[in-house]
Order: structure tokens, then sequence, then C-alpha cells
């Protein structure tokens, strides 16, 4: 009988590992296409997971590229992943071919946070209905509540004013500017999502800016992209919560924040915000079990905006304080344009942009050399395309190496050096660059840019207005090479901001 039970599992072991062989060869068959990009030897069943560096991914795909090209691939187990490098690459994938390269994978992690074929937020929702019922209304809803207008204008001007006043009450003491930035950035998108702004010394806008960091740290890894590889892992009890503790956490804090908000929401009146707008279209889709619009999508809507809202754009401001303290002469002469254009007393305004060419080439600059979002986010395939003269099939995951055109040494005469003279030409006008591409490209280009650029233009230039900025005597000149993750950020550093 014993043996019997061992011939059984013999043969039961034998049969799952042919299943699994067959299953590994049938993923892989892309591979043996005509013309199918190139990359290293993946392994039966893990493909190249065990190879590739999730702490340092810029570093691995720049070694790749240089060993097979532009356009490499990569196997993490059964999905097949296409990198795309180069600026001539990289546009014909995100805006040549944007129709078809604008879906985005499947991301199975995020099912524990509410995710389903009816709420996908905005960001990663999968390109179709949901996502241009969720684009459209974003893009069109904050628009409305003053979006390259002059009350939204006046919005981010009062929060850079709150800003200077918590620089100015350092007293000249060196401190880190990063939890202020992300205090007066995350109050921007807060005026436009809530109608209101946070005291910086609220508890729970403490909490939610800590959550906001710790949920970014969550979705870099080797843990999470074996998890989002390999699902089935995703049913053992409880390990995705213990995986995403932080990102849990700020879904159930936005919840609360939005069922505060409906206790005051009249939809008889005029929406307040971006929060009432969508409760004005839930009440709508009511009866229809179709519509993103519901309470569910409603929380992950606003995550997606204040996320992207709030990271992205205090993570550049807090490397342009770093790259002024760096390069002292370059701040001088942007408070010399400021001096000239705007003076010292008056507050800066949008229109005066036009006439302060510098100051915007700084900015650009800033942008390009700080690279904070190296590899986007990923994009799918959804057909067979061609790109650079290799054929990329149908739900293959893309990844656009961002980094690769922002650093382009074809394109830029310093890619590697902050360099404002990139934005300029001879006149000292500025110029626009076609590898300028901080924001993505194409259909699924950040929504939030036109916010991020006025954000980034009046919080600089009111800040270089009031103070000068150096390095805290007697430390050390900080490093100008960001620190790694979802973001590149600038590693930890002090300044002292003397009123001017």
């Amino acid at each position: 009988m014993g043996l019997l039970t061992g011939d059984a599992l013999a043969s039961l072991a034998m049969a799952v590992a042919i299943f699994l062989l067959l299953v590994d060869l049938m993923y892989r068959r892309a591979r043996w296409a005509a013309r199918y990009p190139p990359g290293p030897m993946p392994l039966p069943g893990l493909g190249n997971l065990l190879q590739v560096n999730f702490r340092d991914m810029l570093c691995y795909v720049n070694q790749l590229r240089h060993r097979f090209g532009d356009v490499f691939s990569l196997q993490l187990a059964w999905t097949p992943v296409v990198v795309v490098n180069g600026l001539a690459a990289v546009r014909e994938v995100l805006v040549n071919r944007s129709e078809d390269t604008a879906d985005r994978p499947p991301m199975p992690i995020y099912k524990h946070l509410g995710f389903g074929p009816h709420s996908q937020g905005v960001v990663l929702a999968r390109y179709g209905v949901v996502w241009r019922e969720q684009r459209r209304f974003s893009v069109s809803t904050m628009r409305n509540f003053g979006l390259g207008k002059k009350s939204l204008e006046q919005w981010v001007t009062k929060e850079a004013t709150c800003l200077c006043a918590a620089f100015a009450d350092q007293a000249g003491r060196p401190f880190s500017p990063k939890a202020l930035l992300n205090k007066a950035v995350s109050n921007a998108i807060a005026s436009l999502i809530f109608g209101c702004r946070f005291e910086y010394n609220d508890p729970r806008f403490l909490k939610l800016l800590d959550l906001l960091e710790d949920g970014l740290k969550e979705e870099s890894g080797f843990l999470r992209e074996v998890l989002n590889v390999i699902p089935v892992l995703l049913n053992i009890p409880g390990l995705a919560a213990k995986v995403f503790p932080a990102q849990k956490a700020l879904i159930a804090l936005l919840n609360e924040l939005a069922d505060e908000h409906r206790m005051t929401w009249d939809p008889a009146q005029p929406p307040r915000d971006l929060t009432d707008a969508f409760l004005d279209e839930v009440e709508k889709a009511k009866g229809n079990p179709k519509s993103s619009f519901n309470d569910k999508n409603l929380c992950l809507v606003v995550a997606d905006l204040f996320s992207a809202g709030t990271a992205s754009t205090s993570i550049t401001l807090a490397w342009a304080l770093l790259l002024m303290i760096l390069h002292p002469d370059v701040q001088r002469r942007v408070q010399q344009e400021i001096d000239e254009v705007i003076g010292q007393v008056r507050l800066p305004e949008m229109e005066d942009q036009a006439h302060m060419p510098f100051t915007v080439a700084v900015i650009h600059e800033v942008q390009r050399f700080g690279d904070i979002i190296p590899l986007g986010v990923p994009h799918m395939t959804s057909r067979d395309i061609e790109v650079q003269g290799f054929l990329i099939p149908k739900g293959t995951t893309l990844v656009t190496n961002l980094s690769s055109v922002l650093k382009d040494e074809t394109f830029w005469k310093k890619p590697f050096c902050f360099h404002p003279e990139h934005f300029l030409d001879a006149q000292g006008h500025f110029v626009k660059q076609a590898a300028f591409v901080p924001f993505s490209a194409g259909r699924r280009s950040c929504l939030g840019e036109p916010l991020a650029r006025m954000e980034l233009f009046l919080f600089f230039t009111c800040l270089l207005q009031r103070f000068s900025f150096s390095v805290p005597a007697g430390q050390p000149r900080p490093s100008d090479h960001g620190a790694y993750g979802l973001l590149i950020t600038p590693a930890p550093y002090e300044l002292c901001a003397v009123p001017r």
C-alpha cells in the first residue's frame, strides 16, 4: 500500500512538473518569435525574477541597456516585460503608438485596497471606459475648480505665504525642508479635493502625510513584485495586509475624510470641490452597476490625486532647494531676475513666467536633473506592435525608461550635470526641448501636470524672493546623488534660510 502511495505521489509530482513546464513554455513562446527583443536568459517558472535588482531597478535597467540595446526584454515569472530606452524608442511607444500602449498591466496586489472592475482609481485604471470616465472627470473638475485660473493660483500663492512663514520660523537655523514642503504641496491639492487646507500641526494631517510616505516605500521591493507576478500567493490569509499596512491605513483615513465631507454635502447646491463633484456623479449613477462613480472608487481616485499630487511636486521642490545651495551662482541669478521682474514686495504670479526665462529654465532643469520618476508607470500593449524593428506581442508589459531620455548623452550637452542653459538659447530665451519628459507623454501622461507646473513656479519663486539658502556652517556639502526607490529623492540634507 505504501509502495502504491509512493508511486502515486511520484506520478502526481511528475504530472505537476510537466504541467508547470508546459505553462512556462507557453509563456515563453513570444521569445522564440522572430524579432522579439533580446534579453537575459530566464529560469524556468521564475524567469528573471531572481536576477533583477528591485532595490535599484534603474541601475539594473541601464546595465541591461548596455548589453542588449535600447529595446530589450525580461521575463518576471510568467509576465513578459519589454523595457524601452532612448528618445526615439520612447516617443515611438508613448506618442506614435499611444492608442496601442495606453493600457496598464493587471495589478493583483491592489485588490486588497478595493480595486475591482469598476473601482480602479485613475492612475492605474485599465485603458477603457472606466479610465476614460475618471480621466475626463478629474481633468474637467480640476479645471472647473480653478486649474489654469486666478482662483487656484490664489490658493497656491496663499499656501506659499504660509510656507514662507514656516521657513521664517526657523530663524536662520539649520533644518530639513522636506516636511514643510510636503505640507505645503499637499495643501494645494487638498484645496481642490476637499476645498480646504490643513494647519501644519494638525495631527490627522501629519498622520496622512506619514502614511503617504510609508505607502510609497511599500511600492518598491522584491516581495511586492513577487506577489504581483505570482498572485496566487495573495491567497495566503493576512499576507497582503501585512505587506501593505500603510496603504491600507491611508485608504481608511481617506474614507474617514470622505465620510465627514459627505455629512456636509448638499446635492441641491453647486459642488464646493472635487469630492462634492464626485458625490454628485455617484448620485446620478445610482442604479447603474457598471458606473465607476461609486463610493469605493471615490476613495481610490482621491488617493491617486493626493498621492501623485503631493509626492512628485514636493520631492521636485526638495531637489530645487538642494541644487540652489549647491549652485549659489544660479541662486543669485534667479533672485536677480525675481528682483527685476517682480520685486521684493508683490507676490509672484503665473503671468511673470513670460518675463523670467532663466527662472523657468532652472525649474525645468531641476526636473530633468532630479529625474524623480525614472521608469514611469508601466504600460501594456493592447495589440501586437513594432518598435525600432522589434515585434512586441499583445499583453506585454512595457517599462519606459524616462531617465534614458532626460539624460540622453546624444541630446543634452551635459546630461549628468545641473546645467540650466540646456533650456536657453544663445540670446537667453527659454527653449522647449523634445527630450523633456518628466510627466511622461501620450494618452497616459500625468493629468496633474498643469497643477504641478503652477506649484513649482509659485512656490520656488516665493521662497527665493524671501530667502537666500545656504549649506549650514560646519556641515559637509550635501550630495546631489539621489536615493532610489519608487521615486528618486535627494539624500537627506539641511539648509539655512536667511531672510533677504
